[in-house]
């Protein structure tokens, strides 16, 4: 599969190069490849924002169910701003439909870090969730890499509770991913964010031309 996945992926490239990127004769095979995407758990945005485009291109050929899987795909790149670019390519009636509403509300949980809400509300979203490999996985990548900025400790179960409310093994196969430890009972130490931070030193050179007005006023 993966091997399939690589060559429909220079398929693509070499149909979105130059002009060839808005033949509608091409929008056929990219929503086949969106299904390969959300199948085999690849991604190409560059792709995906081609398929929008050609569907504003062509509104006749617009399809829902390929678009809110490219908007799902971009749920699952979140710290990145993929989700909004492919906003952008919708228009206000395609915008209006029940399920993209449902999926800018979810992103907008996520956004706003409103996870544990996230989390009772996905199993309100099977329909659109079931078809995207991995996106609970791709999600908690997504809050780890918030909780990895923001905190220094945080309680054990809140850390679960966040992720989704996993059990004790699943929250231990995240925190060894993240090299996160259990420091004490039910403390769990992220981050030294003091260790983080960079020091930058800034030179300024002034020329003395630049101020000799000035002292010269100063007189």
């Amino acid at each position: 599969m993966a091997e399939q996945a690589e060559a429909m992926r220079a398929t693509v490239a070499s149909m979105l190069r130059g002009i060839e990127r808005y033949n509608p004769e091409n929008i056929s095979t990219l929503e086949r490849y969106v299904e390969l995407q959300a199948r085999e758990n690849t991604y190409d945005l560059e792709a995906n924002l081609a398929l929008l485009k050609l569907y504003q291109f062509n509104p006749g050929t617009y399809q829902l169910g390929v678009a809110c899987q490219i908007l799902m795909k971009a749920l699952t790149n979140l710290p990145h701003t993929d989700f909004v670019l492919c906003k952008c390519l919708l228009g206000q009636d395609q915008m209006e439909d029940d399920n993209i509403k449902r999926i800018m509300y979810l992103h907008d949980l996520l956004e706003m870090c409103q996870f544990s809400t996230f989390w009772e509300e996905k199993h309100q979203y099977a329909d659109l969730v079931t078809g995207v490999k991995d996106f609970s996985d791709s999600i908690r990548k997504y809050i780890c890499h918030v909780i990895g900025i923001t905190y220094q400790h945080i309680e054990k179960h809140v850390l679960a509770q966040l992720l989704g409310n996993i059990d004790e093994q699943t929250l231990q196969v995240w925190m060894n991913k993240y090299g996160w430890k259990e420091v004490e009972s039910n403390l769990v130490l992220i981050a030294n964010q003091e260790e983080t931070v960079k020091t930058k030193n800034i030179t300024e050179k002034i020329e003395f031309d630049s101020v000799a007005g000035i002292m010269a006023a100063c007189r």
